[in-house]
């Protein structure tokens, strides 16, 4: 399969990339490295990368930004970060995406466990994870020509403790070699409509 990776060089991208690989031409997407580059918060960035790579059998999203902050300090202008970034941003993806999708191709985006866990200071997060899966929920319905879509909601990585660990105390981490398999399920396999959540 030709698969487009976005977020290719991230803790859980080159997770993805190092088990596909082996199988499957990568093309790895990122804002500043990879094969090309795009931006989730700039949709042009991702009609260019489509028109740039062609016809693909999957598209794999692990990329993503929100805010993570106190709700009485949180303004409007943060929250809209994840709204634009990882909502938004994998929204736009998936739709331009369907149309340079193969017949019977697959996207595969990424969520979070605090779409239904939340933890303190995590308000943009929650909303924007849950919307990705209830997204994910209604295009499964309508995509057409046999695509498919699902979405990867893991809880923390190991390999993130040191900088998110503190945002979720007590939360059993998954190494990202465990993530990554979620992304082979979608992948490869035949479900659609699915979030496939990744826990200890």
């Amino acid at each position: 399969m030709k698969i487009l990776l976005v977020g290719a060089n991230g803790t859980l991208g080159r997770a993805i990339h190092t088990l596909l690989a082996p199988h499957h031409d990568i093309v790895t997407v990122g804002r500043h490295s990879g094969t090309h580059q795009a931006d989730l918060a700039r949709p042009e960035t991702l009609a260019a990368l489509c028109a740039a790579v062609g016809p693909v059998d999957a598209i794999a999203c692990a990329a993503g930004n929100v805010h993570f902050g106190p709700l009485a300090q949180m303004t409007a202008a943060q929250f809209q970060l994840g709204l634009q970034d990882k909502l938004l941003g994998q929204v736009q993806l998936a739709l331009l995406g369907q149309r340079w999708l193969r017949d019977g191709g697959s996207v595969t985006l990424i969520s979070g466990i605090v779409a239904h866990e939340p933890v303190r200071g995590g308000a943009n997060a929650s909303a924007v994870n849950t919307a990705i899966e209830g997204f994910v929920a209604a295009a499964a319905i309508e995509m057409p020509r046999g695509q498919r879509i699902n979405a990867i909601s893991p809880t923390v990585l190991t390999e993130s403790l040191q900088g998110y660990g503190p945002l979720f105390p007590g939360f059993e981490s998954v190494p990202a070699a465990r993530a990554a398999l979620a992304y082979q399920r979608s992948i490869e396999g035949a479900q659609t409509g699915r979030v496939y959540r990744v826990l200890p």
